[in-house]
This record gives C-alpha cells, structure tokens and sequence, in this order.
C-alpha cells in the first residue's frame, strides 16, 4: 500500500497471534481497556487450494490495534473463545460479510449479533463502485494491493506481503464504516442501513447448504434426460472422491462444464472422452463408474424434476410492469441501484396470483415496502 510512511492508520499495534496464551492476553487487555464500542473482522480462508474449505485467518481491530489471528494454529480450546470475545463489542464492521459469516457459521456455529456492512453502507449512499479498495482509494488516497487475494492461506509461514494486505483489510474499516454511517444519517438512510444489514447477516447464517443428495445437480443438469443425469451423478462422485483423496477443490481438477459434456456424451451412446490431462489412474476410476453407472436399472435413474420447492409463480404481468415501474422512479429519485430497493425474483413474487398474503408478508423489508407503498398490494 502507498503512503504508508505518513499514514496515521499505521501507527498502531500490531500482532501476529499463534499460541493459546498469547490470544487469551490479547482478549484479556483488549476487555479490560474497556474499548468496546466497536471493532472490524475480515477472514481468509483456502477454497481455492484444498478439497474442504476451512478458516485460516481472523484478521481483527480496534482503534490503536490490529491482530491477525491464526485459527491453524491455536487449540480447539483456545480458538473457542474467539465467539465469546466478539460478543463483547455493540457493532462488528466487515466488509462484504457474506463469506465470512458462512466461515463463522461452518467453524463456530456462530455470527456476531450486529454486523455493519461497510459494501451495503456504501450502496446507500449511491456508489456505483463499492469494492474495498476502490472504497479506501476514494476515502483516503491509498491504494491497496491485491496480489494476496488468491494466495494460498494455509501455508505457513505467511509471507510479509500477506501479512500486509491481511492487516490492511481491516486498517481502515472502524473509521470507514463510520464516515459512511454518519453520511447515512445525513440522507435519513440510517434504519435502512440497519435494517438491511440484519437481514443480511440472517440470511447468510441460514442460508442451507445444498442437501448432499442434489450436489452434483451441477449447471446445465436440467438439459440432461434421466439416462444422462445417472452418468452426471456418478461422474460426479468419482470426481468428488479424486479431490477428496488429491485434497484439491473441484474446479482445479475438472470443471462442471467436463461433466456435463461427458455425461452428454454416455447419454448419447459415445465414449465419454475425458480430458487428455488426465493421469491414467484417474481415468481407469472414471471407466469404473461409468460401468457401474450402466449397470443401474433405469427405474433407479435420478428424477427430472423442477429445481425449486412450491408451485410456479402464477405472474401478473401487469401488476409486475407497475411494480417495477416505481421502484425504477424511486431508484432514479434517490440515485440508488434498483436491485437493491427490490430484485426481480422479489417483485416477480408480489405479482404472483397464487401467493398468499402469509408468504408475501416477509419479501419486503420495511424501508423497501414504504418507499414502494400501494403499489406492491393486489
């Protein structure tokens, strides 16, 4: 990052935290300083090097202090009072939180109560760009590196580079966050904010994981007769226990698209043609399933079914175009991206005939559904 001999946001404490006895100093000094009101997280996890996702780094703030936390490295005991320490602070800024609560979630089965997302704050005000580095240039004049974007998490040790750009995901973020609420303010935008970060972080917390049963319904399933899918299922098992035994995630060994061209090349009667690239002994693995995959009665193929819960959408056309209209007139009115007043799979429900009034209760927000007013109602 530029500027960073004469940036004040760098003359602050900051550690590297990778024993059990040194986190539960750090919470201890950090409680008794009775700093509280509020502190920003980011994480890191590896994603896109091992087959199983997990967290590798908790990167923490407050005002004159900065931690990286090293979950590889401290205890199950150790790394259990992470939750209980956040749980002390009134507000918990983040960027773009969305991944990191599903992290918090998979590791703890836990979020912060109040998160305030600084990318939806930055929504509010109007900006068209709203990335975390575009955000800190245009605030503050830095630029932010992002060559550690991709970087393998896991590994240790973590390079000085890394270090620097994980300190620098949440350098900045308590003051970022509170320039943007205070501007929020200004603009009577506050509950909004508010209001739409709750659900945010509601929504990522419950937010299911696909049933193990329909993860390989991968895109492009849906143009696959049932012969075919049954080929798509059991290439997707072998493919998914060859990253489980590489400790590789799926894309970096072979894509959906591969897949489903082989797949739709078994169910039209062709070889399955796999990828030159492809070691021997995988291929010899993929001929096994195959043959076990042909040898399944097509009683047992896997259903053609709709991808969905519930009945179709029963759209009023013209009680959708009304809609939109306005919310297009109310975006236009408060220089706000329209998607975020309303999507279009929420207005496509308002205009649904066979929706009642119970399921339409909760797909507004209560900013959104005053600023649409009547025209949402039948």
């Amino acid at each position: 990052m530029s500027g960073a001999a004469s940036d004040p946001f760098y003359d602050v404490s900051e550690r590297y935290i990778e024993t059990d006895e040194d986190f539960y100093k750090f919470v201890d000094y950090v409680v008794a300083s009775g700093n509280l009101a509020a502190c920003s997280i980011d994480t890191e996890a590896d994603s896109m090097h091992s087959y199983e996702t997990k967290l590798c780094l908790i990167q923490f703030a407050v005002p004159g202090e900065l931690a990286i936390i090293d979950p590889l490295a401290l205890s199950d005991d150790g790394l259990a009072i992470f939750s209980q320490f956040i749980d002390h602070f009134k507000t918990v800024w983040m960027h773009g939180a969305d991944y990191d609560i599903s992290l918090f979630r998979m590791t703890f089965d836990w979020a912060p109560r109040v998160i305030l997302d600084t990318q939806i704050g930055a929504r509010f005000l109007g900006a068209e760009r709203f990335g975390l580095a575009h955000l800190l240039d245009e605030e503050y004049g830095v630029q932010v590196s992002k060559q550690s974007q991709k970087a393998d998490w896991s590994r240790r040790p973590l390079s000085e580079k890394m270090l620097a750009y994980a300190f620098n995901d949440v350098r900045y973020l308590i003051d970022l966050g509170s320039k943007i609420e205070s501007r929020l303010v200004e603009l009577g935008r506050e509950e909004w904010f508010l209001e739409t970060c709750d659900q945010a972080r509601q929504s990522a917390f419950h937010r299911g994981d696909k049933p193990a049963r329909d993860q390989w319904r991968i895109s492009g399933w849906g143009k696959l007769s049932p012969k075919g899918l049954n080929f798509l299922k059991h290439l997707w098992l072998w493919r998914d226990e060859e990253c489980r035994r590489l400790d590789r995630p799926a894309f970096k060994f072979l894509s959906n698209q591969e897949l489903i061209r082989m797949a739709g090349n078994l169910e039209a009667g062709r070889k399955p043609s796999p990828p030159h690239y492809l070691r021997p002994n995988y291929v010899r693995r993929l001929h096994t399933a195959v043959a076990q995959a042909e040898e399944l009665d097509s009683a047992d193929y896997p259903n053609k079914r709709v991808r969905g819960n519930g009945p179709r959408l029963g759209i009023d056309e013209d009680h959708f175009g009304r809609i939109r209209s306005k919310r297009d007139a109310v975006a236009n009115e408060l220089n706000l991206e329209p998607t975020l007043i309303a999507t279009r799979g929420s207005m496509e429900m308002l205009a649904a005939s066979n929706l009642s009034d119970e399921e339409r209760e909760g797909i507004l927000l209560n900013w959104q559904r005053n600023l649409l007013g009547d025209v949402t109602e039948r």
